[in-house]
């Protein structure tokens, strides 16, 4: 074990996000223009393509993280049927789900009911699925869009530790994604089920969805459930769903026969409604 993973299980992952948390949300001026400064520098990040391209403009660090875009700056693609990409970031794996079981890296993988809260149920019809998984770096923009239409039916927090999502880490700690604290998303689509997890991940486990505010914070010590059925939260295909605060990893799970990926390859930078595959009728295994 390398110096870097080792102390992924030794830092004090809990009181550094709080730190964290507070530290990106102070609005004293030297103190946010230093770090904003020092984020675009050193990740050369694109202000060009922001609603506010003054990245000292921004109220906090924060706010300048979860920046909005101009509106021509990123377009879904034509194509209907198209499966979108719903974050900015970089591929980290994608494939078929063989018998419940998702890649994560050499060596490691784990189970979509691991991944959905130990919910064996509410996995089923992923168990010879596809996934998506794509990883957001802290020079991404981070808020998360639609990959298809769809009606939200459920939301469930998951708690759990918080380590990096960084390569280095996924390639090194097993089960990782579904070890992280995480919101999972179910969504009823025109074609079927689909599910969006988004992973947190340390120094920053904070989820707000467009719909329910920040919901990571507050912490839990348990899983949390909460039934939009009946509710009308119904989202348009490359429509904003949630935002990070901070980077993390943004997943995908589908249904057997529902849709088709393209060649994604690890690494492969995509963008938000970029086509990652094409979307046909369902065709479930239960």
């Amino acid at each position: 074990m390398n110096f870097k993973v080792f102390l992924q299980y030794m830092l004090p992952h809990r009181a550094l996000s709080r730190v964290v948390y507070r530290a990106t949300r102070w609005t004293y001026a030297p103190w946010k223009n230093w770090l904003i400064g020092t984020v675009v520098r050193n990740y050369q990040v694109n202000m060009a393509e922001a609603a506010q391209p003054d990245a000292l403009a921004y109220q906090h660090f924060n706010a300048f993280f979860t920046r909005k875009l101009r509106a021509d700056a990123r377009r879904p693609d034509p194509d209907p049927a198209s499966l979108l990409s719903p974050a900015d970031g970089r591929i980290s794996q994608a494939g078929p789900i063989v018998d419940g079981r998702i890649f994560q890296a050499k060596g490691q993988d784990y189970t979509a009911a691991e991944l959905l809260g130990g919910d064996e149920t509410a996995a089923a019809p992923y168990r010879n699925g596809s996934y998506v998984t794509v990883y957001l770096s802290p020079r991404d923009y981070h808020r998360v869009h639609m990959p298809l239409k769809g009606t939200l039916r459920e939301s469930v927090h998951v708690p759990g530790r918080i380590f990096s999502v960084a390569p280095f880490a996924v390639a090194a700690i097993p089960r990782l994604f579904a070890r992280n604290e995480r919101l999972v998303c179910y969504f009823d689509g025109e074609h079927g089920p689909f599910v969006v997890v988004m992973v947190g991940a340390i120094l920053v486990s904070s989820v707000a969805t467009v719909w329910d505010g920040l919901v990571i914070p507050p912490y839990a010590s348990s899983i949390r459930r909460k039934s939009f059925a009946g509710q009308g939260v119904a989202l348009e295909r490359f429509a904003e769903m949630a935002r990070f605060n901070m980077g993390s990893t943004v997943i995908v799970l589908l249904p057997a026969g529902s849709a088709t990926l393209d060649n994604l390859q690890p690494q492969q930078m995509v963008q938000v409604g970029q086509r990652i595959g094409v979307e046909h009728s369902a065709r479930l295994e239960n």
